[in-house]
């Protein structure tokens, strides 16, 4: 694929109990300011589930996105040139809501997602099974680009690629049910813990917490 891209992806690697941006996820912001010549950045992620959210210092919560956003403005970006996704607190629903609320509208086909070693292989084939349903004409074209695990504690590191392969494995089993976007919102909206109104976030504990 040549450049420049429609637009570069960068998912969020969660935040400091400070409220500041984690090593691994500075490094995949970098990447994208690299990478970027007229495209759009869209800074992907409201928070997670497995941890309450951050609050500011006038007490409201911290996005991801938001914070990610603040960064690479200090970094020379344009801000007209950032977009925010808010609404996804995993990695399926980057994909899905960037698709429903960027992407689709803006008629964008080709893209380039950034993140970690550690997550890139769940995060190619979520976005490609995502962007793939119905598949619009022209057809999506998705770039994946991994970056160093800077920042990862090795006591952290190991139990975060334990509970990707996991991850990595329930996803294997959704996407065998899902082939369309309808398919795909009501699975979310009644299975899903973070938005569905009968079912609970399954919240993770232990070292792997940390990577959050």
């Amino acid at each position: 694929m040549s450049k420049p891209y429609d637009a570069i992806l960068g998912p969020g690697g969660g935040l400091t109990k400070e409220g500041q941006l984690p090593e691994w996820t500075k490094t995949r912001l970098d990447r994208a300011i690299e990478m970027q010549t007229t495209e759009h950045i869209i800074a992907l992620s409201a928070g997670t589930v497995h941890k309450p959210p951050i609050l500011d210092r006038d007490e409201f919560p911290l996005f991801e996105c938001s914070v990610a956003t603040e960064y690479l403005v200090e970094k020379g970006i344009d801000s007209q040139k950032i977009l925010r996704e808010q609404a996804s607190y995993d990695t399926i629903e980057n994909a899905y809501f960037t698709r429903v609320i960027h992407t689709h509208p803006r008629q964008w086909r080709k893209l380039l997602i950034i993140t970690s070693e550690f997550h890139i292989e769940r995060t190619q084939k979520v976005f490609s099974w995502v962007f793939s349903l119905e598949s619009p004409r022209p057809a999506y074209k998705l770039e994946f680009m991994s970056v160093t695990d800077k920042g990862f504690d090795p006591q952290i590191i190991l139990p975060r690629v334990e509970k990707e392969k996991e991850s990595l494995k329930n996803l294997l089993q959704v996407k065998e049910r899902i082939n369309t976007l309808k398919q795909s919102h009501i699975w979310m909206f009644a299975n899903h813990g973070a938005y569905s109104a009968s079912a609970k976030p399954r919240r993770k504990r232990g070292d792997a917490l940390k990577s959050y």
